[in-house]
């Protein structure tokens, strides 16, 4: 019997994700291991396609930047002196910190895209926030989830990350 994904299923997809020209943005190293049902661990649309698969079945799903990691948001770019940061520093690293009038308790990850001489360009926005995501999906496994998995609304086990896909 080939078990379907259906609500409260811990689902395996082995995936890739492209722009919209075709380039490769993410190779999908190691597969995706979510909570199906509603419980926020993976896109909404994409859950919506994989519903009702068996192991085996593929979906293509395109993502507009909405449905994805969001639209651009140039608010979230901050320019800082070099000096009020680590001597270290290189593009591509990243800082937490909490964007300019937001309260103590709002904490955003800040990649660094840019350096000149005495100033630091810091991009909070998501590396990919502001594209449209083609993901393609094959599902590998699906299993019940336990009543643990469903209380917790994730899913957990041994698989390094805990099968979270934020």
């Amino acid at each position: 019997m080939n078990t379907q994904v259906a609500k409260n299923f811990v689902v395996t997809l082995d995936y890739n994700v492209t722009d919209s020209d075709g380039e490769l943005v993410d190779a999908g190293k190691e597969p995706l291991i979510y909570l199906h049902g509603g419980y926020d661990d993976i896109f909404p649309k994409i859950e919506e396609a994989v519903q009702g698969k068996a192991i085996g079945e593929s979906i293509k799903v395109k993502l507009q930047p909405d449905e994805a990691f969001g639209e651009y948001d140039e608010e979230l770019v901050q320019i800082e002196s070099r000096d009020s940061l680590p001597k270290e520093l290189q593009v591509g690293m990243q800082f937490e910190g909490a964007p300019e009038g937001a309260d103590d308790e709002e904490f955003i990850i800040y990649r660094v895209t840019d350096i000149a001489e005495d100033k630091v360009v810091l991009d909070g926005n998501h590396p990919l926030a502001g594209m449209s995501l083609i993901f393609t999906c094959t599902v590998t496994a699906v299993r019940p989830a336990s009543a643990e998995e469903i209380t917790h609304g994730h899913v957990h086990g041994d698989d390094g990350d805990g099968g979270h896909c934020h």
